[in-house]
């Protein structure tokens, strides 16, 4: 019998919220965290506007000590450290005096140390390699991130790192889930981080998928579902998720925001219209199909989807794609929003955001709006109902959901959650 998997603890560092107060009243609100950053314009990009968190010392110094900070130069590293630390305290668990070989993480990260390997690299060009100091490796190494919480919580079973691009979060939660589900271990401290570098956004200024056209009205810039979209915004933080057995939650009481019913990560193998940077139909199909068979979910009982959609050009396909693989359309047809219409793509931290906001949903009977797609793409109109992606929070039930995730590399991942029931 497959143990019963259920999240106790949640972490937020969103460029529309830090913690989980303050992002469950930015999602109700439907407040955007994108912003105009004058460093942009001066480096020369198009896309003037991104989305990165407002960390201030108060909430750093409740965190972290002056040390810690002094090794934290990266701010993905440090966004998914925090993120990482408020999960763990969210679920009511203390740091471990000894080793918790019960406990692990998986914390996905894209480009988390840009801004330190920046920093390195001027040092090496300029022959002050012994300027590094030590804290440069553990900065910038791909594992960086679980290895500072591994070490700042006491976790003793398995701590590492994923990386697959925009798949990041999701495929992190993913894991996570399976190891406690095989019985590998019984927390598992989960979830996904990028930086807010212009290190990080200027490959995608240069390949002109950002919007260049909302330098002056940032609010308005990610427009996810409309047909008047012109790219993505780029964004930065992190999310971090403690994934629980039911049993090892109960005995302690824990909180519970929603059970982790399963779900799936492919890759489309850049086949069939699938490229580096768009996505094989047939292997999103197949990644939806194959979550709900794991989770055991008939098509008919999924309420709301919590899409990948970006603003670009693939968001109607994706509608479509889901409508195709559930069978259901019209007034049919989910629930559907997007998160990045609030926070810009955070790109590796996506995933986990989302996985969070879907699961404060579960909790609070609550469905989060998608801003700006006041014009609903025709395409997208020809599929669902308007009312089926609301541009204001709308109070329901929502008791199952999938949280999807498909990025560059044709690779793809969703899961499901389900709200708790004893």
């Amino acid at each position: 019998m497959r143990r019963r998997v259920v999240i106790t603890g949640m972490g937020i560092v969103a460029p529309n919220g830090i913690g989980l107060d303050q992002f469950k009243e930015a999602l109700l609100e439907g407040k955007s965290g994108i912003k105009y950053y004058e460093e942009l314009e001066k480096l020369g990009f198009g896309c003037q506007i991104g989305g990165k968190p407002e960390l201030t010392d108060e909430i750093l110094a409740n965190y972290f000590t002056p040390l810690q900070l002094k090794n934290l130069e990266a701010d993905g590293v440090l966004y998914g450290c925090l993120a990482g630390l408020m999960a763990w305290e969210n679920s009511a668990q203390g740091k471990c005096d000894s080793t918790d070989w019960e406990a692990g993480c998986i914390m996905g990260a894209g480009l988390a140390g840009a801004e330190v390997i920046r920093k390195s690299v001027y040092a090496i060009d300029g022959n002050n390699v012994r300027r590094l100091g030590s804290s440069t490796v553990p900065q910038t190494m791909s594992s960086g991130v679980s290895a500072h919480l591994g070490g700042m919580i006491g976790l003793g079973n398995q701590v590492t790192t994923n990386a697959s691009a925009c798949s990041t979060g999701t495929e992190a939660v993913l894991m996570g889930f399976e190891r406690i589900q095989a019985g590998h271990a019984e927390r598992m401290l989960v979830g996904g981080c990028d930086s807010a570098s212009p290190y990080v956004w200027a490959g995608f200024d240069a390949m002109r998928v950002t919007t260049r056209k909302h330098n002056d009205s940032p609010e308005q810039g990610s427009r996810p579902l409309s047909n008047s979209a012109s790219g993505f915004v780029p964004g930065g933080g992190a999310g971090a998720l403690v994934l629980e057995t039911l049993e090892s939650a109960l005995a302690r009481k824990a909180p519970i925001y929603a059970e982790v019913l399963g779900g799936h990560s492919n890759s489309g193998g850049q086949r069939n219209g699938g490229t580096m940077t768009a996505p094989n139909p047939e292997g999103i199909r197949r990644c939806i199909a194959k979550a709900l068979e794991n989770a055991a979910i008939n098509p008919q009982e999924i309420d709301l989807i919590s899409g990948h959609l970006t603003a670009t050009i693939f968001d109607p396909r994706e509608v479509k794609l889901w409508s195709e693989t559930l069978d259901r359309a019209d007034s049919n047809f989910p629930f559907i929003n997007s998160l990045k219409s609030m926070t810009g793509h955070c790109l590796s931290a996506s995933g986990a955001m989302e996985c969070i906001a879907t699961a404060l949903q579960i909790k609070g009977d609550f469905i989060h709006p998608s801003i700006n797609s006041e014009d609903l793409h025709d395409e997208v109109k020809s599929t669902l109902s308007r009312d089926r992606a609301p541009m204001a929070a709308i109070h329901t039930p929502v008791g199952v959901a999938a949280s999807s995730s498909f990025g560059f590399g044709d690779v793809n991942s969703v899961i499901i959650l389900k709200k708790f029931e004893a």
